[in-house]
């Protein structure tokens, strides 16, 4: 009798133990769904897609205005369509930022537009100049930099560009035409919220490269939880929104598209950042 209720009492005790075994297991194998998120789910793609050189009737315009998602436009002051172009993106849910003309090191003054900022101009030249241009664009938030790759390597003249910003409450984007940039720099300086861009999508005109560009930011993707893009009306304007509007539904799946001002340190909710009436 005691051998049957000590045989009983093993089979009880490895019935028990194979039973915590296979919940283990199962556990294991289903990375313990109730307890636990995907890598997906831990780390959300961000992506924002800014849009430069509105306010001239440029290739595109029309065309990007209709992407099925928010992104930022970016505005040249002092231009025939500025205040038409930002009227239209902020009315379609769109951010609107001041494309703000600066010297580069290499290029034509007349590529620059209206209102350019270079480095023969003095101190209260270069603030009037930047104050003007925003009041220039209805609703701007922000500021990037068109061109600039020797006005955004100069830490005098960005102190200035970048203390009207602060001023006047708007975030600065940079472009990195330039890898001397100073902004993040000075903008840390003056506390100035700042954002970087990662990938020029069209820096050459042509499909093949653009939807080239589109690849080198989803691999940025891969090892960093947002990114910053770039691309343009104008000469490659009606490319670059073909392929965009070919592209986001294919990245919508593990991608989300947000405006630039969702990825400013700082900004979201700040009741002092306030769109320029």
């Amino acid at each position: 009798m005691m051998n049957s209720q000590k045989r009983s009492s093993q089979r009880m005790g490895r019935i028990k133990k194979t039973a915590v075994l296979l919940v283990v297991a199962l556990c294991m194998g289903s990375a313990c769904s109730y307890g636990s998120v995907s890598a997906d789910e831990k780390e959300q793609r961000t992506l924002a897609i800014v849009i430069d050189d509105f306010g001239n009737g440029m290739n595109g315009t029309e065309e990007m205005m209709k992407l099925p998602v928010k992104f930022t436009a970016a505005i040249m002051p002092f231009m025939p369509t500025t205040k038409k172009d930002a009227e239209e993106a902020h009315r379609l849910g769109h951010d609107v930022i001041v494309h703000m003309p600066m010297e580069p090191n290499k290029g034509l003054k007349k590529w620059l537009g209206p209102g350019a900022l270079t480095t023969d101009l003095s101190d209260a030249e270069i603030r009037k100049r930047v104050e003007d241009a925003i009041d220039n664009v209805p609703y701007a938030i922000g500021m990037n930099n068109h061109m600039g790759s020797k006005i955004t390597a100069n830490e005098h003249i960005m102190r200035i560009v970048l203390g009207v910003c602060k001023e006047r409450g708007l975030f600065f984007l940079d472009s990195r035409t330039t890898y001397k940039t100073v902004i993040p720099k000075i903008a840390a300086e003056l506390n100035v919220p700042i954002v970087s861009n990662d990938v020029f999508l069209d820096d050459v005109y042509t499909v093949s490269h653009i939807s080239k560009q589109i690849g080198v930011l989803r691999k940025h993707l891969e090892t960093h939880v947002s990114c910053i893009t770039i691309g343009h009306v104008g000469p490659a304007g009606t490319k670059t929104a073909s392929v965009l509007k070919q592209s986001i539904p294919v990245m919508q799946t593990n991608v989300h598209f947000v405006k630039l001002s969702q990825l400013v340190p700082g900004l979201t909710g700040d009741p002092f950042i306030l769109p320029n009436p």
